[in-house]
C-alpha cells in the first residue's frame, strides 16, 4: 500500500509541474501559444519577453510555487520519518518529478519550459539559505553582464558550492540532487550559452520591453 500511495504522490507532482502556466496565460488572455514567439521557451523570462511584467511575474511565481508545493506533499505524506535522509530524498524526487513536468508538461504536448522557476521553488522549499546565496549570485551576474541566462547558470553552479562546502549539508542526496540541478540548468540552457558566444542572446533589460516577434531560430 505505501508503494502505491507514493506512486500516487509522484503522479501528483508530475501532474502539478505539468501546469503550463505560460501557455495557458498567453492563449487565455492574450490569444497566443507563448512558444511561438521570441525564444520559444514556455518560462518566465520569454513571459516577460513576450506579454510584458506583470504576465511574467505572475508565471514567475506560479512556477515556483508548483515546486514548493510539490515538495510539500511529502510532509503531508508522512511515510518516511523526519528528519532523516529518506524523508529529504522523498522530497527531492517530488521536486525533481515537478521539474521535469514543467520541461515536459503532458497537458502542453511536452513541450515547457527550462525548469529554473520550479527548481527555484524546490530550493527554497529544501534548502532556503543556500538557494538565497544562489539569487545572489544571480542578481550580481544579471547586473554585472545583463543576461538572464548566464545568471540562471551561475545560481546553479552556485547551488551545490553551497549546499556543500557553506551550509555542509549532512544530507548526501541533497549534494547529488544540488549537482544535478546545476548540470540541468547547464543543459537547458545550451542554446542560451551558443547565443551567448555569437552575442545574438538576449539582454535582461529587454525583459520589460513587451515585443511579440516570431520564434527565433
Amino acid at each position: 500500500m505505501t508503494g502505491f500511495y507514493y506512486a500516487l504522490l509522484i503522479l501528483a507532482a508530475y501532474l502539478i509541474g505539468s501546469i503550463p502556466s505560460s501557455v495557458w496565460i498567453g492563449k487565455i488572455f492574450f490569444h497566443l501559444d507563448i512558444r511561438e514567439y521570441g525564444s520559444g521557451n514556455a518560462g518566465a523570462a520569454n513571459t516577460f519577453r513576450t506579454l510584458g511584467w506583470k504576465a511574467g511575474i505572475s508565471v514567475l511565481l506560479f512556477d515556483a510555487f508548483k515546486g514548493y508545493i510539490s515538495v510539500r506533499l511529502a510532509h503531508y505524506a508522512q511515510i518516511f520519518p523526519e528528519p532523516s535522509d529518506a524523508f529529504m530524498t522523498q522530497e527531492l524526487i517530488l521536486g525533481t518529478i515537478a521539474a521535469l513536468g514543467h520541461i515536459f508538461p503532458v497537458y502542453a504536448r511536452f513541450k515547457g519550459g527550462k525548469g529554473v522557476a520550479t527548481f527555484l521553488g524546490v530550493a527554497l522549499a529544501i534548502a532556503p539559505l543556500a538557494t538565497l546565496i544562489s539569487l545572489g549570485v544571480y542578481v550580481i551576474v544579471v547586473i554585472a553582464f545583463n543576461y538572464i541566462s548566464l545568471g540562471s547558470i551561475s545560481a546553479g553552479i552556485m547551488f551545490p558550492i553551497s549546499v556543500t562546502f557553506i551550509l555542509k549539508t549532512q544530507y548526501t542526496s541533497l549534494i547529488i540532487f544540488s549537482i544535478l540541478v546545476a548540470l540541468l540548468l547547464i543543459y537547458t540552457h545550451r542554446s542560451n550559452i551558443k547565443r551567448i558566444i555569437r552575442g545574438e542572446e538576449s539582454r535582461a533589460s529587454d525583459l520589460f520591453k513587451k515585443k511579440k516577434d516570431k520564434k527565433s531560430s
